[in-house]
């Protein structure tokens, strides 16, 4: 395992997986994870499902890139999934369809906890009952509910984990 700067890497029975620093030439890749992986978890979002990729690179250049440190998971050193952090409030997290359900969302939850060991927020969807049960499996906590901002105003839930919440 490396230094948390430089990222993690770890073998798994399918494969080499690790998470590691955003680089440059991640752009078009991310961008792509997060419009898929956007479009398959949020059927109920009209916005979602008609978030066209071109928009999806145009938000994520100028409003994510800007704000937020950006972690990528990579399975065999293909870009599968990515964190943006910005401070200890989880922005976002996608991981590729094909790779839901094999620990994407657990490694960068730990991850993350050992960046912020002092706290992490999060908003996620009403709707998105496997984020919520992963936010929730890692000791988060639900501590509102209310709507998401325009243009989606969807009903959202904040999520915070403290370390007094450690499981």
């Amino acid at each position: 395992m490396r230094s948390m700067r430089r990222g993690i890497t770890t073998n798994s029975e399918s494969g080499a997986v690790s998470i590691r620093p955003f680089e440059d030439r991640d752009e078009a890749t991310v961008v792509a994870v997060w419009h898929r992986s956007g479009r398959a978890a949020y059927p109920f979002l009209p916005t979602w499902q008609a978030f066209t990729l071109e928009h999806a690179e145009k938000v994520f250049r100028d409003v994510i890139r800007p704000r937020c440190d950006i972690w990528v998971g990579t399975r065999d050193e293909r870009v599968v999934a990515f964190l943006a952090l910005a401070g200890s409030y989880i922005d976002r997290m996608y991981v590729e369809p094909t790779e839901w359900r094999k620990g994407w969302g657990t490694r960068f939850v730990l991850f993350a906890k050992r960046l912020h060991p002092n706290g992490l927020e999060l908003h996620t969807h009403q709707e998105n009952h496997a984020a919520r049960r992963l936010y929730e499996h890692h000791g988060f906590r639900a501590v509102k509910f209310g709507l998401s901002p325009p243009p989606e105003n969807s009903p959202d839930v904040e999520y915070h984990w403290r370390p007094a919440d450690r499981e």
